[in-house]
């Protein structure tokens, strides 16, 4: 099964992604799961015009495949920045306020190893979440 990554970005007023390994593959929202939905929805879109016209559809969308969703370190903290503020992450990630405002703001970007130390601690976090029952 193919894995086909899709890039989440911060735009003015919401979030936009394109679909990395397929040109013109593009969605909007305001959420993950909007454009998860909207993604979804163009790729059928495509799917049915490709049918409709009798043009090949993209060798990557033929079979099996599952979306990996990626955003960048900006995006995140911009997109969660409601639920964690920069002080829980800082306890979660022991990556310093300050830098976490600097990551926040686009002025700098994380090195490598800082990017998967926040993303270690965010999955961290999910699973000891899943983990608890109510």
């Amino acid at each position: 099964m193919k894995t086909l990554n899709v890039i989440i970005e911060r735009t003015e007023n919401n979030y936009s992604a394109y679909l990395q390994e397929v040109d013109g593959v593009i969605a909007v929202g305001k959420s993950v799961a909007e454009i998860k939905q909207s993604l979804i929805e163009a790729i059928d879109v495509l799917r049915e015009s490709c049918n409709e016209l009798g043009c090949e559809l993209p060798e990557e969308l033929q079979g099996e495949y599952v979306l990996n969703f990626k955003m960048d370190v900006r995006s995140v903290l911009d997109f969660y920045s409601n639920i964690f503020t920069k002080a829980a992450l800082e306890r979660i990630t022991g990556i310093n306020q300050k830098q976490l405002w600097h990551y926040a703001s686009g002025e700098r970007k994380p090195r490598p190893e800082q990017a998967v130390k926040l993303e270690n601690a965010l999955h961290k976090l999910g699973e000891e979440l899943l983990s608890i029952q109510l």
